[in-house]
């Protein structure tokens, strides 16, 4: 049954080409060609298949990129925290280094030993 080709102009039933996905137009008009049982139309066939591929290409690709946006935002948030936390180490290295250098260089502002005492 599903290796029959009904063409609903000419009224015949005919063996579905194998060899070709489409009948040829001297066959059957994609329009009047009806595949395995006679509700089924060539032509609608054709546009809902498509427009059920494309649904699940779209779906695929919508999943992909929620996927890749989600794993980006948690290494993002990671980054962010790790940074934050280092942040106060490093100024405290970079405070020290340059107190070195100022001390080196003089340039180190300490207590004036000169200073008036106040009682």
């Amino acid at each position: 049954m599903l290796q029959c080709l009904w063409c609903a102009s000419s009224r015949r039933c005919v063996p579905y080409p194998v060899r070709r996905i489409l009948p040829s137009a001297d066959l059957c008009e994609l329009r009047s060609a009806r595949w395995g049982v006679c509700w089924v139309n060539f032509e609608a066939l054709i546009i809902a298949m498509s427009v059920v591929g494309g649904m699940i290409l779209v779906m695929l690709v919508v999943c992909c990129c929620c996927c890749c946006k989600k794993k980006s935002k948690k290494q993002v948030s990671v980054g962010c925290s790790q940074f934050s936390q280092r942040v106060p180490k490093v100024r405290a290295e970079m405070k020290s280094r340059h107190d070195e250098i100022r001390r080196k260089y003089g340039l180190f502002k300490e207590e004036n030993p000169y200073a008036k005492f106040e009682n």
